[in-house]
């Protein structure tokens, strides 16, 4: 397996201090010509800590990732996996996970 960037390691690392199942805690890292998409998959369990409420852990972890893909000049996304039936609601009118940073205004 190819080694992990940097990017990819601090989402692990960020994540994994906050869950109940850090060992579930994976990630895709992809690269096309708008930039880099750093796919996070986790326990179900544990969405509810990551997004925490209001999408507030989410949207922090995505702004400390736009900081470090910008020390790189890379524009760096990060897409929370929720699988289909989870338990979560879409139609519930918290941001979506899947918003990039840039979608965030910051």
């Amino acid at each position: 397996m190819a080694e992990k960037e940097f990017d990819q390691e601090f989402v692990e690392y960020i994540v994994r201090a906050i869950v109940n199942h850090p060992d579930d805690v994976r990630t895709e890292r992809i690269v096309d010509e708008r930039g880099v998409l750093i796919t996070l998959f986790i326990n179900q369990e544990d969405m509810g800590y990551v997004i925490g409420r209001q999408g507030q852990t989410a949207r922090a972890v995505r702004t400390l990732l736009k900081i470090v893909g910008a020390k790189k000049n890379a524009r760096v996304n990060l897409k929370i996996y929720e699988p289909e039936g989870s338990r979560r609601s879409r139609d519930v009118a918290a941001p979506s996970t899947e918003a990039s940073v840039d979608d965030l205004g910051i």
